[in-house]
């Protein structure tokens, strides 16, 4: 499973972006999704994650009620709308799918990864 991220770019401190995750060739309703983030210097972070149904869905404390996670069937493609954005959002992002129904944000609950997408958040 080959996931491509898109959507990545540089924003103005509280600007939006909207960073999408495919996977031509595949459903993406047959996998659970995982946003995840690497800041410079720290840790990876699960930031958000969308169950297959897509009915379920969680996020981390530091991007909880900025961030609207969802799937696009239309587009066969998850959407990670980001919002009211901080420099500390600066971060390569990844998406992740697993073949589980539902996931959590811990890296090792996700089989195949995106190589990313950067985004910079200018104070």
């Amino acid at each position: 499973l080959r996931l491509v991220e898109s959507g990545g770019g540089s924003v103005q401190f509280g600007g939006s972006l909207r960073l999408s995750c495919a996977a031509p060739g595949f459903d993406l309703d047959d996998y659970a999704i995982g946003w995840f983030r690497r800041a410079p210097g720290k840790e990876r972070e699960g930031i958000s994650c969308i169950s297959k149904s897509g009915q379920t869905t969680e996020y981390a404390d530091s991007v909880k009620g900025r961030f609207t996670i969802s799937r696009d069937y239309a587009k066969n493609t998850v959407l990670l709308q980001m919002r009211d954005m901080k420099p500390e959002d600066t971060a390569i992002y990844y998406c992740a799918a697993a073949t589980m129904p539902l996931t959590g944000l811990r890296a090792w609950e996700y089989d195949d990864w995106g190589q990313g997408t950067q985004v910079t958040v200018a104070s």
